[in-house]
């Protein structure tokens, strides 16, 4: 009988949502190895056994010098390339939060750009910036999920956006804006926009929670799916209907759906 899929979780200094990450997709389905990233650039080759890999949210490095970014430039500088035969060989990966400025910051979304740096990494053409009112929001928004989206993670969730459609929010800096309005014209069309917030708190541009790469596989998403995996975990759950509480909950949905799918491909 074939393995569960593995899903590593790369985890480092300040990241502090790797546990509801684990548990997510073991509920999920899915065998899990938590790993530090000092540990994956002294050994690249590791991320071959991995059937997912996904990046928690958190603070990582203190998120000096700005969310993200010293994550990011170490994916960058010393796991480009093996990230990269990762996507190739069509390895699924989440971003959370700050995994989601990680992937902005390292290249690895929205997965297209005209320009790239000497290394052949692109170019941001997106960022995830300073809310709105300048501060830290932590709430739980409404959200829909686009029909016209590529993204596996959401696509069982489309059209979903009655009551329970709501997913947490906690951060500083997850206020989506592009370069300019082409970015987010092309984000449009090739159905890369998976999550979008129906309130829009923190002033996103398009008001876009989550975005994909162009094949639907690489997600990043400021909302935490991970902290919504259980009814109970709902903010008003008690008042919930039993017709609403009879279907799977949202955030687990994102990842059964991924787990179910790798699993499925021939071995």
């Amino acid at each position: 009988m074939q393995d569960p899929p593995l899903t590593m979780i790369v985890r480092t200094a300040g990241t502090n949502c790797e546990g509801e990450l684990r548990r997510a997709f073991e509920l999920a389905g899915s065998r899990t190895e938590m790993i530090h990233l000092d540990a994956l650039i002294s050994d690249p080759a590791r991320i071959e056994r991995a059937d997912i890999l996904a990046f928690p949210g958190g603070f990582s490095y203190g998120d000096d010098i700005a969310a993200g970014r010293v994550f990011s430039m170490k994916l960058r500088t010393k796991l480009w390339d093996a990230l990269c035969a990762a996507a190739e060989r069509g390895v699924p990966m989440i971003g959370v939060c700050n995994g989601f400025q990680v992937f902005v910051q390292a290249g690895l979304l929205p997965g297209f750009a005209p320009d790239a740096y000497p290394d052949g990494a692109p170019q941001p053409s997106i960022s995830l910036t300073q809310n709105k009112e300048a501060r830290f929001i932590d709430e739980w928004p409404r959200v829909e999920y686009p029909s016209n989206s590529k993204c596996i993670w959401t696509q069982a969730l489309a059209g979903c956006s009655d009551d329970p459609a709501l997913l947490p929010i906690a951060n500083a800096e997850g206020r989506f804006v592009a370069a300019d309005s082409a970015t987010i014209a092309q984000l449009e069309s090739n159905g890369q926009i998976a999550v979008r917030y129906v309130d829009n708190p923190g002033g996103s541009q398009g008001s876009i929670a989550g975005i994909c790469d162009p094949s639907g596989r690489i997600f990043g998403l400021m909302p935490h799916p991970e902290r919504y995996i259980e009814w109970t975990h709902h903010p008003y759950w008690t008042r919930l209907s039993p017709e609403q509480t009879s279907r799977p909950v949202p955030g687990l949905v994102m990842f059964k759906s991924v787990v179910d799918a790798v699993a499925s491909q021939p071995a």
